[in-house]
């Protein structure tokens, strides 16, 4: 897994790479804590090269929402492929987070 952020036009972009399970998660939520407290909460992740999510890694996507929303902010998923949107929509996360 590689994440990599970046801020775009008053949005911060993070671009994910690979899997996110449960021998990275704790990395991934790592990673995206500044996001959590920052002053810019609307973020967008670019799900392009992420190609598996376990439920460790939805764990982390929900917090980042939760911190996101209590923030006032939008949290939004893009890009996704197939097989991890349906891990979010048989798990119900794509009635709780955007994904475009």
């Amino acid at each position: 897994m590689q994440v990599i952020i970046s801020s775009h036009d008053n949005q911060t972009v993070v671009t994910l790479t690979g899997r996110v399970d449960t021998t990275n998660a704790e990395q991934f939520l790592q990673d995206i804590s500044p996001l959590m407290e920052g002053d810019n909460p609307d973020i967008v992740v670019d799900c392009s090269g992420m190609d598996y999510t376990s439920s460790q890694g939805l764990r982390v996507f929900l917090m980042l929402q939760k911190s996101v929303g209590s923030r006032k902010g939008r949290l939004v998923l893009k890009d996704m492929q197939p097989q991890v949107r349906e891990v979010f929509d048989i798990t119900g996360f794509s009635n709780i987070i955007t994904i475009v």
